[in-house]
């Protein structure tokens, strides 16, 4: 799926790695730390791949591309440590979260210092329109994590809410990730927007099935324990789908789990989502945003970038982790 962009991807990678040295130790310690905790670098990926497809050309030792792919990278990671914060999580992808490892108040600071290193990575590539690309998205993840955070262990928050919150606080980097190759490109504003679109609706999918894992993955595969949302009280489709469709006491015992947060209900309401269908609601809805993505580029030109942004469209419903 990643092929065309696998060499990119590695440099990326070293960049990453390059760019994350500090002369503050425990910077650069737990920095290490979340390098080596791998990830699938899809954000960086959808960077490279929207500008391949999109036909951008860089001049011969140009790195402007493989830049903004870091940038989005360190965006991404600088909210995954303020949100392993806020949600008191013990791990992700198998392994102790920074915040179990180092600390609260440093996992919190290295996420500022991450920030403050991709603000000036995207000053260095001296382009207007990309510092505006990612400071939008930056301000409307930081409003999605607030919003978030408000509606949780609220029964009352609906699906309406739910998707706006899915909007700003995941899918707005894979957005901002995918239009900035249409931006490097130059491409027509169309061709902006239709990849802007594109990585809007796969990023949407992506959350839609981590909220399917949460109540049907395998632990060891997903890298964190099943029943985690239902812990932090956070109101996903599944559970949103059960209190609108199932019994009054399916319903009744869903909107419990969800103030008191928690794990003792875990199996009542994993019962009830998959006596509900639950979970495949939750999947086609995932189906319908990745069949978008696909509709989105299709003015593109058929390319092998074009290609892989289609399977990742596909990867986004599909996958077990």
């Amino acid at each position: 799926m990643l092929a065309p962009v696998a060499e990119d991807v590695e440099r990326v990678d070293a960049l990453i790695r390059g760019r994350l040295d500090s002369d503050v130790a425990l910077v650069s310690q737990v920095a290490e730390y979340i390098v080596a905790s791998g990830g699938k670098r899809l954000r960086p990926a959808l960077v490279l791949l929207a500008c391949g497809a999109a036909g951008f050309r860089e001049k011969p030792g140009g790195e402007v591309r493989l830049q903004l792919a870091a940038v989005v990278e360190f965006i991404h990671t600088a909210t995954l440590l303020h949100d392993d914060v806020v949600d008191e999580s013990p791990l992700r992808r198998g392994r102790s979260t920074a915040n179990a490892a180092f600390g609260n108040a440093a996992a919190v600071l290295v996420g500022d210092f991450l920030y403050s290193r991709a603000f000036q990575m995207m000053v260095e590539a001296d382009n207007m329109r990309v510092m505006q690309v990612l400071a939008e998205a930056t301000n409307t993840i930081a409003g999605g994590e607030v919003l978030q955070l408000m509606g949780s262990h609220d029964p009352a928050v609906d699906e309406a809410r739910y998707l706006e919150v899915i909007r700003r606080k995941t899918a707005k980097l894979f957005e901002a990730a995918a239009r900035l190759g249409g931006v490097l490109a130059g491409s027509p504003a169309a061709i902006e927007a239709g990849l802007a679109d594109y990585g809007m609706h796969v990023g949407t999918a992506f959350q839609l099935i981590d909220d399917v894992l949460d109540y049907s993955g395998d632990a060891a595969t997903i890298g964190k324990s099943l029943g985690d949302d239902l812990a932090e009280g956070k109101p996903t489709l599944p559970l949103i789908r059960v209190m609108r469709t199932g019994s009054a006491e399916q319903a009744a015992l869903v909107r419990r789990a969800i103030v008191e947060g928690g794990r003792e209900a875990f199996g009542g309401v994993l019962e009830a989502i998959r006596a509900c269908g639950a979970l495949d609601y939750a999947r086609e809805a995932a189906r319908r945003e990745a069949e978008a993505a696909a509709r989105a580029i299709a003015p593109l030109p058929a390319s092998e970038f074009r290609q892989s942004l289609l399977e990742l469209a596909s990867f986004s419903v599909t996958r077990s982790s």
